[in-house]
């Protein structure tokens, strides 16, 4: 009922169908948002654990979680998307909601990325910080809690915020699997007939809707790197 009163302002405010569209594309919105999160917040807890068993001492474990993070990295995210939402329903003959299948590749293609985003942050602090704390006296575990941690955190806050804009940017190709989102709905108006739904009109306007999502992102990231760069560079002069 909410929807449908909305909709009915969209269109007393700009008519037909120009006010279906909009209201349609911003409706559509929610769900590229949606599966943003879905795959930040999956593709960072795998990511965590993959981070984890790259800096573990096990050989194992870092070759394992190495392999994952190539294989993933390597294979494009629009392959991903067809081998899960195309390719393997159809060799195993089941069916897979297009939601499962768009969550599930981002989240892996999310995971790979911000694996690899941690560990460099990681592998950046200097051997000497663990030295330190191994002159006071503290174990392995507290050294990387309490030293190691809080500075990798630091390096790698804002290139994780960065790449939520790829994230947002990524779900654009979940279409090609039957995902409804603004992309989804967009094509679907540029290729309809009625008119002053021409691809001119509506991929601008699908333009301006990713622009407003991501470019808040990319600031907040920049203003972080600025400020943490900043503050981590007085820091290391201040130890130096």
């Amino acid at each position: 009922m909410e929807g449908r009163a909305m909709k009915d302002l969209f269109v007393d405010i700009l008519g037909k169908p120009f006010g279906i569209v909009v209201f349609q594309l911003l409706d559509a919105t929610q769900f590229t948002i949606y599966l943003s999160l879905i795959a930040f917040v999956g593709g960072g807890i795998i990511g965590l654990l993959v981070t984890s068993a790259r800096m573990a001492p096990a050989k194992s474990l870092q070759r394992i979680s190495t392999a994952y993070t190539w294989l993933f990295q390597s294979v494009p995210l629009l392959m991903l998307l067809f081998l899960l939402g195309l390719g393997m329903p159809r060799l195993f003959a089941i069916n897979v909601d297009p939601w499962v299948a768009a969550s599930l590749a981002l989240t892996l293609y999310t995971s790979a990325y911000l694996s690899e985003v941690w560990r460099g942050a990681l592998v950046a602090i200097p051997h000497g910080q663990a030295e330190g704390g191994k002159a006071l006296g503290l174990t392995m575990p507290q050294i990387f809690l309490l030293i190691i941690v809080p500075q990798a955190f630091r390096l790698a806050i804002a290139p994780t915020v960065g790449f939520l804009v790829q994230i947002i940017k990524g779900t654009s190709l979940a279409y090609i699997i039957g995902f409804h989102d603004l992309m989804s709905i967009g094509k679907r108006w540029a290729n309809s007939p009625v008119p002053g739904t021409q691809p001119f009109v509506i991929f601008p306007m699908m333009a301006m809707i990713y622009f407003a999502l991501c470019f808040p992102l990319s600031v907040w990231s920049r203003r972080l790197e600025k400020r943490l760069g900043s503050s981590s560079a007085k820091g290391g002069a201040h130890a130096a």
